[in-house]
């Protein structure tokens, strides 16, 4: 099975910019989308972007115009760019792979914003 893998949170500043990596151990074409969602202290697991692999993305409304998720096929890689990041950002991030017959999930990576 594909494992994924995420790398890249960290402590930011209210307005910072971040980008989160999610590596895949073997082709992500194994899955038809993968994701990024995280999960707030307190608070249920939400979807925050989606691509598909003919590229096509979904966004939450509260990360649109801020968030970018893109991929990279020759690496395996999908990225979260963030931008103008708020404290209300501050969560565990998970990358997802949904296909057919598979759903993996990576052990997240904390991103807190605080000054």
């Amino acid at each position: 099975q594909v494992q994924l893998v995420e790398s890249g949170g960290r402590l930011v500043q209210p307005g910072g910019s971040l980008r989160l990596s999610c590596a895949a151990s073997g082709t992500i074409f194994t899955f038809n989308t993968m994701g990024w969602y995280r999960q707030a202290p307190g608070k249920e697991r939400e979807l925050v972007a989606t691509i598909t692999n003919g590229g096509n993305t979904n966004y939450a409304d509260s990360v649109k115009g801020r968030f970018t998720i893109s991929r990279e096929n020759a690496k395996n890689t999908v990225y979260l760019q963030m931008n103008s990041l708020k404290r209300e950002d501050t969560a565990v991030y998970y990358c997802n792979g949904r296909g057919s017959v598979v759903n993996s999930w990576g052990k997240g990576t904390l991103v807190t914003v605080s000054s």
